[in-house]
């Protein structure tokens, strides 16, 4: 049985300006991400594949001198350092990482409240160097999606 194609979902940004940065709706999706239509995912994997497009993206224009955090919305949190992020089908999202303090710090969220706001921190005074979890995180993507491509043939 030969699985029909999947669309491109449809996705907008307006800028001010011409060289404003490439923004993850100007890009096509990744082969890995197109292949399952998105009618196949759960709310959640969607959310959590298009956050690491945007972690990503935003991790190609930072310097050497700064790493992704995020920034809770609606309270008096603080940031997160983003080491990790993951899902639990149907709905929910969690994020993992530190705060300003270094303290271990997890963020776990319903997708219907999904509101990220990415920071670009300094990197941390001990690290040699950024962490960049988006490309991490983009590649694991890519090997899930084999395995579930696998599990789903066989």
């Amino acid at each position: 049985m030969t699985k029909a194609p999947s669309f491109q979902p449809k996705s907008r940004a307006a800028k001010c300006s011409e060289d404003a940065p490439v923004g993850v709706e100007d890009q096509p999706l990744p082969k890995k991400v197109a292949e399952t239509p998105v009618e196949e995912k759960s709310p959640a994997q969607w959310a959590y594949e298009r956050l690491i497009l945007y972690i990503k993206n935003f991790e190609e224009q930072l310097d050497n001198e700064h790493e992704v955090a995020m920034g809770f919305t609606g309270g008096d949190a603080g940031v997160l350092r983003i080491e990790g992020i993951g899902f639990f089908d149907p709905d929910v999202i969690t994020f993992y990482g530190s705060d300003e303090s270094g303290a271990r710090t997890q963020l776990i969220q319903h997708v219907s409240q999904l509101s990220v706001m990415l920071r670009a921190l300094p990197v941390a005074v001990e690290a040699e160097a950024p962490k960049r979890i988006g490309f991490r995180l983009a590649a694991e993507l890519e090997e899930d999606q084999k395995e579930d491509a696998a599990n789903r043939a066989g």
